[in-house]
């Protein structure tokens, strides 16, 4: 078997704000809060709810692990849950850049998340049976993601 994919959606989330907590054991511990934003797809489309949150994790390695809660309400009203782990990492001069807000090609650093879904929507309740991965890309504003369902 292969692994086949199709799209399930593209989300672009505003997060104008990074709370430094601090070093932990485990690395530097960050709280993103995300302001907003929008996704849409073949399938659903609609907005970012105010109110999610990244807990990032800069890791001794060079790494960024992330950790998100969001809720996306489709443009039919409905509420789903997206959550999310994944990795972002690459050269350190690349990633000095992105921290600078400057345009950096997606493909000169790794940006992966696996999203998972959850919503009482009988109409979208599709969702919390599947499997997702996504690829991403950071913008001064906040990361941009192609959500794809795993088939």
């Amino acid at each position: 078997m292969d692994v086949r994919t199709t799209p399930l959606f593209t989300v672009t989330l505003k997060v104008p704000k990074i709370q430094n907590l601090g070093k932990t054991p485990l690395g530097e511990r960050r709280v993103a809060v995300v302001a907003g934003g929008s996704f849409e797809g073949p399938k659903l489309k609609g907005t970012v709810e105010e109110g999610g949150s990244d807990w990032i994790l800069a890791r001794p390695d060079g790494a960024l692990q992330l950790d998100v809660r969001l809720t996306l309400k489709t443009d039919d009203g409905h509420l789903i849950g997206m959550t999310y782990r994944g990795f972002r990492h690459g050269p350190a001069a690349v990633i000095e850049r992105l921290n600078r807000g400057d345009a950096v090609d997606p493909s000169e650093y790794y940006f992966r998340i696996a999203p998972f879904f959850e919503t009482a929507s009988e109409k979208y309740g599709w969702l919390n049976r599947i499997v997702a991965v996504a690829l991403g890309h950071r913008l001064p504003e906040g990361p941009v993601y192609r959500v794809f369902e795993v088939l």
